[in-house]
Parts: C-alpha cells; structure tokens; sequence
C-alpha cells in the first residue's frame, strides 16, 4: 500500500492554506502592547477553504452557493440556540477584536477556556445553552416531547413548561434553507437529488430518520452536503437538544476507494472487543462506508470554536444499527492542524528521540479509526435502561468520544497485528496520540473532545503509558504499557456504556476530567510559544477559486 503522506504528495490533493499570523489586528492597545482579547484571538490560526472547482460539472458548480446559502441559514439558528439575539449581542460590544471573538465563540463565553465569559455583563452560561429556559429545574423536565432532540423547551403564559418544534420557532430561518435545498436538488440527480428532497422535507417536519437513510444509500455523489440539528454536545444540561450545523464537502473518490475496505472489517473486531460478550452483542451496520473530503464550509455548531477533522453519521441509533454510518474525513482541514498546531506541540513536549513518530499518515489514521470505532461497543444499555445516550444524559458525549479515541488506537494495533497496516509503524500511532491528546485537551472542558482527552491522559499517567521528564518537561511513550492501558480504559468505558451507569460515569469524569498543575504548566507552555489551539475558517464562495 502506498503511504498516504506520499500518495497525498503526489496527486496534489491538498488544496487548504493555513496563514500563521494574528487572525486579527483589530483592538490593539496603544504603544503596540497585546491586549487579553488580543491574545485570545491568537489561539486561532487562519486556514482558507478553497479548492479548484473546474473538477466539477457545471451544475455541481452552481449547486455550490445554493448548498452554502443553505448552510448559512444553520447559522442563524445556531446562534438562537447557543445564545440568542446574536444581532443585539454583537451591536453591543464596541471593540472590534471582541466582536470577532464573539462571532468565532457564537456568544460571549470562551469555549477555548470552560466557556468563561469575555464580555462584560454576560454572566455564566447556561448549562443548557438557550434550549430551556434559565429558572428550570432538572426535576421539571418530564415527557417525550421536552426531551426531544428537535425542541425548545418555554414556559407559556402560566409558567409551566412547553415543548416547541424547532420548524416552527426557527420557521423564519427554515424557509430560506429548504428553498435552496430544493434548488440544488433539481441540479443534482440520483441519490443527491432524492436525499436534498428528503433533508428539505426533514428540516420542515423535524423527522429525520428517512432522510438519514437516503443520506446512506447515496454512493456515487461527489458533492456532500450534512445539514440539520445533529450533535447534542452544546445541551450540557441533559445532552438531549441537537444542535444546527453544515459541511458543504467534495469527495475526493480515488481516495475513498481506498478507504473503503477498512469499514467492512467492524464486525470481526466488534468479536475481539475486551470485554464480556454481553457488551459487544450487537453487530455493527455492514453498509457503513469511510470517505475522504475536501471542506468547502463549516456552519454553526461546527464552526463554533474547535472545529472537527472528521464526522460519523448519523446519530440515530436505529439507523445505525440497520445501516450503519457514514465517517467522513475533512483531510485539508486535517492537515492544516497536522502542520500548524500538532507538529508544534510535538515539538515542544514530545521526547527528542521520539518526535520521529509523529507523522501525518498516524494522524489520518487514528482520527479516520476513532470515526470508525463509534460503530463499535454497543448503543443500547444491557441493564434495560434504554439506549446509552438516554441512560448517560449529559455525560454520553465525552464517553462516547474518548470510546471512540481508545477503540480506534484498539483497532489499529488489531490491524496491524493482522499485517493490514504493514507500511506503517504502530509507534507512530501512539506518539502521534498522545500528541494529539495534548492538542484536543486544549479544547477544555467545555468540549466533549478536550474532556474525554483530560480523562485519557490522566487514566494513561496512573498506568506508565508515558511519562513525563521533569528536566525536560517533554513526555516519552511507553510502548508495552501503552498496549496494555489501551486494553484497560477500552474495557472500562464498554463496561459504563453497557451498564448505563450514569453515576459511575459522572464520578469518573469528575475525577478524571480535570486537569493537574503539571499538565496546565505544560499547556501553557504551547501558548508563550505562540502554538495556536484552533483554526478559524476564511470560506464561502468570494475564496473558491
């Protein structure tokens, strides 16, 4: 197999630029001094999505600004459900570089730094975002319809709790969207077409189950468009409410073809999971399929703070388990973060000797095998108590994501041992982790990613998986140990999903999730060197090329 650094060289793929500097000047203070906002705006690097169209047939070319416009309308509502009034927040505030720190943040909370507010008079965050009203209760919130992914909770006249529709209290952002995506379903054909249709119609009634389906049967298209209310991370009250977002995407199917392959080995590596058979019962979907992208456009819940390099969809549990998910790879994006933030923080904290583990074909592998590794374990609880995300509310998302991170380290090892990954070496993979640990662990708390990799690094601390010198300050892998604490925390976080041991979880998170002074020492060691957290995108369709 040809490496994939080497094969990405080669046929020129890549088609993102990432610039170093400041990502703005605005709000500089007199004499040339930083400022605090200043230095927050400098955490991100700027990357520019771009790419040449001329690839594409001239109605994929006009379907493009339709899709973005759509996108653009998620944005909208993203902000409605983060915060509010994003009109009357962002006129508000008179220093420029906090106004554009606000729109990268979608409000006036950090989400590089536990959402801590920035701008003054903003208070705390709510734990539920804007999805329920501030004086509710946790006891309060009984019924089908206030739990569901697609409502609002509000009090009515009489002060007691009601469920709005998002298509009705985001009917005026819904209509500009469904209208362009029934636009660019007349210039598409196929399954494209029959999935634009059918998202449309979702968008209007909030039920997505078929849409989702359509989403997966489609195959041969090259434009990829993911729209809706979806993940349920900014919900950190319950986890219940999806929140809106959109990828615009093309496919880049040379690549795809040979990914292909790797999704059809989940059901044999389900079998090889470290656990009881109870909590690998389930058999994965065997039409799931692994592609790889160019971005084109991140909008709402994905372009709000750190921004994903990969997507497993959909959520629904019982598509999941009838057809599978989709993983797709966002491999400009990921490059960008290879290049401009992990090989820095490699070089700052990883030993000497080992920074030649730290290469970008084990990067693409760990992210492309922690999206293949939500497709293992199990989503109903063993114990009865419904599916894993009901049982474990607002703590599913970390366990799901640092489950994701372990199995797929787990399934790389599993595939190199069966001599699938022979042009690679599987050290590479761990030292490219725990780098990519300290990179996502910089997200903080208030991601689902930065917690799970708090946890991680902790659990993988108390087992030997790497140490740290404290002349150096840089930390060493511990290749055997590391095998072994892989084996250990896949098996624990089976275990909490198939029991839905909500408590249990809870106390671990608590436990492990925080960071000690050491490890913060170190983070902040990155920053005085100017090692940016994130990337914030320049998009739309004045940068295509």
């Amino acid at each position: 197999m040809t490496s994939w650094t080497t094969w990405i060289l080669a046929t020129g793929i890549l088609s993102v630029t990432a610039c170093q500097g400041e990502p703005s000047k605005a709000g500089a203070s007199p004499g040339g001094s930083t400022s605090p906002i200043e230095k927050k705006l400098a955490q991100y690097t700027t990357v520019r999505l771009t790419m040449d169209l001329d690839k594409l047939t001239s109605n994929e070319r006009q379907m493009i600004p339709l899709l973005i416009d759509a996108a653009r309308s998620m944005d909208a509502i993203f902000w409605r459900q983060a915060y509010g009034n994003r009109d009357s927040l962002l006129g508000s505030i008179k220093n420029p570089a906090t106004r554009r720190y606000a729109e990268i943040n979608y409000g006036p909370w950090d989400r590089l730094d536990n959402n801590t507010p920035f701008v003054e008079g903003a208070g705390p965050k709510p734990e539920g975002a804007a999805f329920y009203p501030r004086d509710m209760t946790k006891e309060e919130l009984k019924g089908t319809a206030l739990r569901s992914q697609y409502t609002l909770v509000r009090r009515d006249s009489a002060g007691a709790l009601t469920a709005v529709p998002y298509h009705q209290a985001f009917a005026e952002e819904i209509r500009p969207a469904v209208t362009k995506l029934r636009q660019a379903a007349r210039l598409a054909d196929g399954g494209l077409r029959r999935y634009l249709e059918l998202r449309a119609r979702a968008i209007e009634t909030d039920d997505y189950q078929a849409s989702d389906l359509a989403w997966l049967d489609m195959k041969d298209n090259t434009i990829e468009v993911v729209i809706g209310p979806i993940e349920t991370y900014e919900d950190r009250l319950f986890g219940y409410k999806a929140a809106n977002e959109a990828f615009v995407l093309i496919k880049d199917k040379e690549w795809s073809g040979r990914l292909a392959r790797y999704a059809a080995m989940l059901p044999s590596l389900q079998s090889q999971l470290p656990v009881p058979a109870a909590y690998k019962r389930e058999r994965p979907g065997t039409d799931s399929d692994l592609n790889a992208y160019d971005a084109l456009y991140y909008a709402g819940d994905a372009n709000a703070g750190s921004k994903t390099i990969a997507i497993n969809l959909p959520n629904d549990e019982e598509v999941q388990l009838r057809k599978g998910t989709r993983r797709l790879q966002l491999k400009n994006a990921m490059q960008a973060k290879f290049d401009k933030i992990l090989t820095p923080i490699a070089d700052e904290l990883v030993a000497e000797d080992q920074r030649r583990h730290i290469t970008f074909d084990a990067f693409f592998s760990n992210v492309m095998f922690h999206e293949v590794a939500h497709g293992l374990g199990i989503k109903n609880t063993i114990t009865g108590t419904g599916t894993v995300r009901e049982a474990l509310k607002e703590q599913a998302g970390a366990l799901e994501e640092g489950k994701a991170d372990i199995l797929g380290l787990f399934m790389i090892t599993k595939l190199h041992e069966r001599g699938e990954l022979k042009d690679q070496d599987l050290n590479d993979n761990y030292v490219t982790f725990m780098a990519g640990i300290f990179r996502s662990v910089r997200f903080g708390a208030s991601s689902a990613h930065g917690r799970a990799n708090a946890a991680q690094f902790s659990f993988f601390e108390e087992q030997g998986a790497f140490a740290r010198d404290s002349a150096t300050g840089r930390y060493r892998v511990d290749f055997p140990r590391m095998r072994s604490a892989v084996d250990a925390l896949a098996g624990q976080i089976l275990r909490f999903q198939g029991d839905g041991d909500y408590q249990s979880v809870t106390r671990f998170m608590a436990q492990r999730g925080q960071l000690s002074p050491t490890l913060q020492q170190d983070l902040a060691r990155l920053g005085s060197k100017g090692i940016p957290v994130d990337v914030v995108f320049e998009q739309g369709p004045e940068v295509l090329e």
